[in-house]
């Protein structure tokens, strides 16, 4: 097949593919910085919310419960976008890579306080109770009883949850973020060319395949062993 047509000449242009390797690199780092921060402050922010919700406090309780159901009902583009656009309407304008950041990371945060609670939950009672018994206070308890069982339990559900939603620093070119996709949606259109469309695919499997490996392995020896 003549090397200047055909299907590795359309998707696998080495020129194209060396022209835009800087912008494609630049945005594979913002994707890579911003799904970092997504996850440690979605899961954070889960687990704080699940703690929370472990006090049994009514208000509190029914704030969490409406938060979460809420936020899982929501499309995470949903929440991007009236963040984006609402909020400078009340005079808080935020950039493309806070609201991706915070809009991703509320959405995490949804799913990762249901997982807890759901771990919390299934423990017996009298787990908190035995542990009271020998002085612990209830944070004692909760932190060095509960929550180890409770996360080792919700481990399965929440990495799926998280590659799901890290996934989604794509929705940021909807904003403008210069991330990888939208970087790569650039890059095709001024060469005419998919090929960076298909490096951004192998940036994404580079970037996220480690992450579903290592959520594999922790299934497997943490939470099963």
């Amino acid at each position: 097949m003549d090397s200047n047509s055909g299907f590795f000449y359309t998707f696998f242009n080495l020129e194209i593919a060396a022209q835009y390797a800087p912008a494609l690199g630049a945005g594979a780092l913002i994707t890579l910085w911003t799904g970092a921060a997504v996850v440690v402050t979605g899961t954070l922010l889960g687990l704080l919310l699940a703690i929370l919700r472990a006090l049994d406090v009514r208000p509190i309780t029914i704030a969490i419960v409406a938060f979460a159901d809420i936020l899982r009902s929501l499309p995470p583009l949903v929440i991007l976008i009236v963040l984006y656009f609402g909020l400078p309407e009340i005079g808080l304008p935020l950039s493309a890579f806070l609201v991706t950041w915070i809009s991703l990371s509320l959405a995490l945060a949804a799913y990762a306080e249901e997982s807890i609670w759901a771990g919390i939950s299934s423990l017996p009672a009298g787990q908190m109770e035995a542990a009271r018994s020998t002085g612990l206070t209830w944070w004692s308890a909760m932190r060095w009883v509960i929550l180890p069982q409770a996360v080792r339990r919700a481990v399965p559900t929440l990495t799926n949850r998280i590659i799901s939603i890290t996934k989604n620093t794509a929705l940021g070119s909807v904003v403008s973020l210069n991330e990888l996709l939208n970087a790569a949606q650039g890059a095709s259109s001024m060469s005419g060319n998919p090929t960076p469309l298909m490096m951004a695919a192998m940036s994404y499997v580079i970037i996220f395949l480690p992450l579903v490996v290592f959520s594999r392995w922790l299934e497997k020896n943490w939470v099963r062993g």
